[in-house]
């Protein structure tokens, strides 16, 4: 459940973050915010 909630919280971000555009940022975005979220949520 949790890496579910990490992965939704990521791209909602990235989404946020993007401007809703799908690109390269888009997907560096989700990368770091997934990475961050896994401290998190530790």
């Amino acid at each position: 459940m949790k890496k579910i909630l990490r992965a939704l919280l990521a791209g909602w971000g990235a989404k946020k973050l993007s401007g809703g555009k799908c690109g390269c940022f888009a997907i560096f975005a989700f990368i770091i915010l997934y990475w961050l979220l896994g401290y998190v949520f530790n």
